[in-house]
């Protein structure tokens, strides 16, 4: 999935618009303009892979940014990886057949396990779970909803069902550049032999280092790096000097 450690910018799109939340909380958007803009700026900047969220597919429950996803994916030549309203198994197939390289599963997997298994029978590589956690158990429905799982058990489970990796956002830090808490991603890495990427609180090139340093494949950035705390190319520069 990942050759080597990689800084991957987020483009969260909602109502169109590239954004920002702070703690995953609707109301807190900070607007960056149009998506594709913002995701050929990354590629521009040297990213090799671009993380891509429809928002609002992510509290609806239906895909609501379609078109918006779809234009980044048609415009950039990095591997892209798509989350947000995706619940079925015909919607992740549509994605992976039109070039996306992993769709990743948040509430329909824990709705649904099942379904991670059915779809990595034909796309092995292809999805990457969604484990967002807060206050250490695994939420749902755009962070809205509680389900009692604890990450590092549900990060086994995944593999166990095909899994090529996951995705693990750190909600109570997600969007605040308060910094990241290693100790939470050790806990899911140190669960499973599959590549883990780390999401919420980068505030720092030294953050990034961490985690890299914790054990996971990959890094998503979002808030920092629209905001101006580093650069791309400084956070590439960092880790290859460490």
């Amino acid at each position: 999935m990942f050759d080597s450690f990689e800084v991957v910018p987020a483009v969260d799109v909602q109502d169109g618009e590239a954004v920002q939340l702070v703690g995953g909380e609707r109301g807190t958007e900070t607007r960056y303009g149009d998506p594709v803009d913002a995701a050929e700026g990354w590629v521009d900047e040297g990213a090799e892979t671009l993380h891509l969220v429809d928002l609002d597919g992510a509290f609806e429950g239906e895909r609501q940014n379609a078109d918006a996803i779809d234009a980044i994916v048609d415009a950039v030549d990095v591997d892209v990886q798509v989350g947000g309203g995706i619940r079925t198994a015909d919607e992740a197939r549509e994605l992976l057949d039109r070039g996306v390289d992993r769709v990743i599963l948040g509430t329909a997997a824990v709705e649904n396990p099942e379904l991670v298994e059915e779809i990595s029978e034909d796309y092995p590589d292809g999805v990457l779970v969604g484990l967002d956690a807060k206050d250490g158990e695994v939420v749902v429905s755009g962070w809205t909803e509680g389900t009692g799982l604890d990450p590092a058990e549900a990060a086994e489970r995944y593999q166990d069902l095909g899994a090529a990796g996951i995705l693990f956002t750190d909600v109570d830090v997600e969007g605040t550049e308060d910094g990241v808490r290693t100790d939470v991603v050790e806990r899911v890495v140190d669960a499973v032999d599959i590549p883990v990427v780390a999401s919420g609180g980068v505030a720092t090139v030294r953050d990034i280092i961490d985690l890299r340093d914790a054990g996971a494949a990959a890094v998503v950035v979002g808030t920092a790096l629209y905001e101006g705390a580093f650069t791309l190319g400084s956070a590439m520069d960092a880790l290859d000097d460490s």
